[in-house]
């Protein structure tokens, strides 16, 4: 019996204690307080696509935070100011050559900064780690235009549908516009990034979860949300922060009409933090990236049971 050992290579291990300090480093010297967020929480994300691990305690049902997002902003709200966390996080039903259900995020928040002042943040931690990485900058309609010759934010669930339907082997029904976006993005469009560090910006306005909605050079309404991917693997999640704590309600209240829809869990919504948007929350901009997924471009592993002690299947 052999699955008493690690997952990952002991050398895996020793690089990734290395990240850890380089990451602490690059924050310090940017004064950039780090925050130990708690890890399980009385409420937890509402998003119809993430599912919570839950647990008990005290009698009373709680969840394994699936991001320190909640947690930090109502740090944000009382006068943290610049702000990290580095620490574990939980997703139920996420596993994979990509996934494992508990798994290590870096999130940071920049108060007084956009969306676009992140990204060359987070290009410059990239880089600090991956020196030597081409960056790419484009917005999620160029992506669109350049490969699939469409404007995703104009064209119709319908076109959008009779282009994923014969371009991709799939059954699937009468779906709403953001499931053929997605299906789009993850068969076609993220085969086409190239091997180096790329952002994408200026998501739909359906897409903007914790994000503000702003015009763009077209006049279009996008969610001020940015992505990052090295080669085709997406490593990072960022906002220009939405601090309205009456249009959060509604996204919420929306993403649990939609999760009832589906017949999934219907999770609380997180009042303290619509308390903490209420009170005021800074302007602000914040940023999740997988630190497994950023060791795994470090040290070319092909899965990320490579990187972990012990993943799912060793426990």
């Amino acid at each position: 019996m052999t699955d008493w050992q690690p997952s990952a290579p002991l050398e895996q291990l020793r690089q990734r204690a290395r990240l850890y300090r380089q990451v602490r480093g690059f924050f310090a010297e940017r004064e950039v307080l780090e925050i130990e967020a708690p890890v399980m929480g009385a409420a937890t994300v509402t998003d119809p696509f993430i599912d919570s691990v839950t647990a008990q305690c005290g009698g009373r049902p709680y969840y394994l935070q699936t991001s320190p997002e909640f947690a930090l902003k109502r740090l944000l709200a009382a006068g943290a100011g610049a702000i990290y966390s580095l620490g574990k996080v939980f997703r139920d039903g996420e596993r994979g050559r990509k996934h494992n259900p508990e798994f290590t995020l870096l999130e940071w928040y920049r108060p007084g900064w956009d969306d676009r002042q992140l990204m060359r943040e987070v290009e410059a931690l990239v880089l600090s780690v991956l020196p030597g990485l081409t960056v790419t900058y484009l917005s999620y309609r160029q992506w669109f235009e350049r490969h699939l010759g469409l404007d995703p934010h104009l064209a119709s669930a319908g076109q959008l549908a009779a282009l994923a339907r014969e371009r991709i082997n799939i059954e699937a029904g009468e779906e709403d516009r953001d499931f053929w976006l997605d299906l789009l993005v993850t068969h076609e469009l993220e085969g086409t990034l190239g091997p180096g560090l790329t952002f994408v910006y200026d998501y739909p306005a359906s897409q903007a979860a914790l994000a503000r909605l702003d015009t763009d050079a077209q006049g279009q309404t996008v969610a001020r949300r940015f992505e990052a991917f090295i080669g085709s693997m997406e490593l990072a999640n960022g906002y220009w922060e939405l601090t309205n704590a009456p249009e959060q309600r509604r996204r919420f209240e929306a993403d649990l009409a939609r999760r009832r829809a589906l017949g999934l869990a219907l999770y609380p919504m997180d009042e303290k933090l619509l308390a903490a948007l209420d009170a005021g929350l800074p302007e602000s901009a914040g940023v999740a990236l997988g630190m497994d997924r950023l060791l795994m471009c470090l040290t070319g592993a092909r899965s990320i049971a490579e990187v972990l002690a012990f993943d799912i299947d060793r426990l």
